[in-house]
């Protein structure tokens, strides 16, 4: 029987024992260094620097300067507790041209920094994707190229070659859906593109390269090492319960977390969504046997929460066509009532519950990690230098109460990692919205923990929520 939420605010929530704490960061957003040790040109160094494409045209180059001071950041981790570090590698750090020989300078930096992170009793969470494709890569194609791929295995086992006798945790992609879809197709994100076979062809090359990395991960690590992917999935709920609203529903879920999920963990396409894309798009670019490239067996789910939405079928197609992906002109999204963040996106822990419980009962036996839940607020830096991000805090809880809810409902979920531990660069959005618990001044690169990250001390020393604050 679920406990009312009344109650829970009341009680002592303890996580069980060994459950995971820790925050989440990835190299463009904050690294900076785009010029040092050799590293070279992303997609998102390209796509910054086309006028319009960020907020007041700001870029990476700096970020929160973590390239040199991740062991300032790593004593911040250290006061709070943290358990497990989860943070990506620049791949044109390590190639700088997408493929070849490794950048050792560029390596060297993520053994100093693993090796930091093991020193203080840190586990390293390592996401081998985080979107700065090479642009030498994108120049001959892309992820809508299936050569893309196999440069991402061999780049996959040229860093866990390196990093394996010391990192047992590694995640393939993070978000693949941003990529495709935010890349290629609605070209929100870099590269900038709006082409309906380029979207529809980078997901599948995207889900190749990270089978194919999969399979290197294991080879160049020892037993027992945990392999995975990232995915940002969202609960899609119909407006009404008609036909037409319930149709729109199934149909922007399979675009969105069917379209990933299903050929990793089931070993196959959605054929409803095959289905539609097939009407669209040339689909030769699956080819026999990648099926089981893709669905090599991995050890965790990622699992990236921040929102629902509400779906409704349209009338007539919007009239300026399809935006994000292919066919979506024949669904409208429905704006939501309720608190949001700065992002515009509506607060709602529900929607962690219905996708927990939903993933635990569709693909059942795979464990989870929470590996990015957050929000991005106005925080400001008081006269007595403290940030008070109370809205932050009650983001946190209110989530972290669903998870405690879940654990005793069978979903088997190893921990939480919060996004994000610094505010950094946050992609089109500049340096606008501030997702972190730690407050970045970017003139003065001064870290001050706000509220959220005392409070969340505070959760990692009980392991729990310690009844209603």
């Amino acid at each position: 029987m679920t406990t009312p939420a009344a109650d829970l605010r009341s009680e002592t929530l303890v996580f069980p024992n060994g459950f995971i704490w820790g925050a989440a960061t990835s190299a463009y957003q904050i690294e900076g260094a785009v010029h040092e040790d050799g590293r070279g040109v992303s997609i998102w160094d390209t796509f910054c620097r086309t006028p319009g494409k960020t907020e007041n045209g700001e870029n990476g180059d700096v970020a929160a300067d973590h390239f040199h001071r991740f062991r300032e950041d790593i004593a911040l981790m250290r006061e709070l507790g943290l358990g497990a570090y989860r943070f990506s590698i620049a791949w044109p750090r390590v190639q700088p041209g997408g493929r070849g020989p490794a950048n050792q300078r560029g390596l060297d930096f993520y053994r100093r920094l693993v090796d930091a992170l093991l020193e203080e009793g840190i586990e390293p969470y390592i996401t081998l994707y985080h979107w700065d494709l090479p642009q030498e890569l994108e120049d001959e194609g892309g992820w809508a190229a299936r050569e893309t791929a196999y440069c991402f295995a061999e780049y996959a086992g040229i860093v866990s070659g390196a990093l394996g006798d010391r990192v047992s945790h590694w995640l393939t992609l993070n978000e693949p859906w941003c990529s495709a879809f935010l890349g290629y197709g609605l070209g929100r994100h870099a590269p900038g593109i709006h082409d309906a076979q380029k979207c529809v062809s980078a997901v599948h090359h995207l889900l190749l390269g990270h089978g194919l990395a999969v399979e290197e991960i294991r080879k160049s690590t020892p037993p027992g090492a945990v392999a995975g992917i990232v995915l940002n999935l969202e609960p899609h709920r119909p407006l009404t319960q008609s036909t037409a609203d319930l149709a729109a529903a199934r149909l922007w879920d399979g675009m969105q977390n069917r379209i990933f999920l299903d050929p990793i963990l089931k070993g196959y396409y959605p054929k409803d969504v095959l289905d539609h894309l097939g009407k669209l798009v040339d689909l030769t670019h699956i080819q026999d046997g990648d099926d089981r490239i893709i669905s090599a067996p991995i050890d965790v789910l990622g699992v990236n929460y921040y929102r629902p939405s509400l779906v409704a079928a349209r009338a007539e197609p919007a009239p300026g066509g399809w935006a994000v992906w292919p066919g979506d002109e024949s669904i409208e999204p429905i704006p939501q009532a309720g608190a949001k963040t700065t992002m515009g996106w509506v607060i709602d822990p529900t929607g962690l519950a219905e996708l927990l419980a939903r993933l635990r009962d569709d693909y059942p036996g795979m464990p989870m990690l929470l590996t990015e839940n957050g929000a991005s607020f106005d925080d400001s830096l008081a006269a007595d230098g403290r940030v008070r991000d109370t809205d932050r805090i009650s983001f946190l809880d209110q989530h972290l109460r669903v998870l405690h809810n879940a654990l005793e409902t069978g979903v088997d979920l190893r921990g939480y990692v919060v996004w994000s531990l610094l505010d950094n660069f946050e992609w089109a959005e500049g340096y606008s919205k501030r997702f972190g618990i730690v407050f970045v001044d970017y003139e003065t690169q001064q870290r001050i923990p706000k509220e959220s990250a005392h409070w969340y001390q505070r959760v990692i020393a009980a392991n729990g929520l310690a009844g209603a604050r």
